[in-house]
This record gives structure tokens, C-alpha cells and sequence, in this order.
């Protein structure tokens, strides 16, 4: 019967390990939560709401993108380089600036 209470036992221990591991994954994601509601707020302070409505237009379209202007300009913000909220127009230059340049393509048809 020392092989039934040795299962029994990896069972357990196997039970505790998969509740760690959910306490965990449940604390990572309220991590992320907080992380996220911190950028929103930052965002919410230095962006018009039609310079939101673009940036909320570019993470639709490249969410990897959006992520580091966002990234950007929440360190424009905590280093004191920007002195007011940042319009349409004035996000749009910096995505000018941003933006890989495109590069033309010719083809030449013999």
C-alpha cells in the first residue's frame, strides 16, 4: 500500500504546484492591469482627445507601433519635455518624424 500513499503524495504535490502557479499568473495579470491603467492615465493627461483618437486609429492598425510611440511619448512626458497637451497636429509630426521613410520601387518593363 506504499504505492498508493507515494501517488497520493505526487498528486498533492502536483495540485500545489498548478495553485501556485494560477496565484501567480492571477498576480502577473494584475500587474499588467495596473501597468496598463498607469499608461492610459499618462496618455489621458498629454493627448487632446483627437490626438487620442489617432493613436487608439494606430494601434488598430500596428499595435507593435503604437507601443513604442506610446512608449515615447510617456517619456516625453516624465522627463518635463513636454509643457502642454500634445494636439492632432502636433502628434502627426511626430509620427512624420517617427515613420520609416518609404522607399520608392521603379519597375522597369522590357
Amino acid at each position: 500500500m506504499a504505492g498508493e500513499e507515494e501517488l497520493e503524495e505526487i498528486r498533492r504535490r502536483k495540485y500545489e504546484q498548478m495553485q501556485q502557479a494560477q496565484v501567480g499568473a492571477a498576480e502577473e495579470e494584475g500587474r499588467r492591469r495596473e501597468i496598463e491603467e498607469a499608461k492610459k492615465n499618462i496618455i489621458r493627461q498629454i493627448l487632446t482627445p483627437e490626438a487620442r483618437d489617432r493613436l487608439n486609429a494606430i494601434k488598430m492598425a500596428k499595435p507593435e507601433f503604437a507601443e513604442v510611440l506610446e512608449g515615447q511619448l510617456i517619456g516625453l512626458a516624465q522627463s518635463g519635455r513636454l509643457k502642454s497637451m500634445l494636439n492632432d497636429g502636433q502628434l502627426k509630426e511626430i509620427l512624420r518624424q517617427i515613420m520609416p521613410k518609404k522607399r520608392e520601387i521603379t519597375i522597369k518593363r522590357i
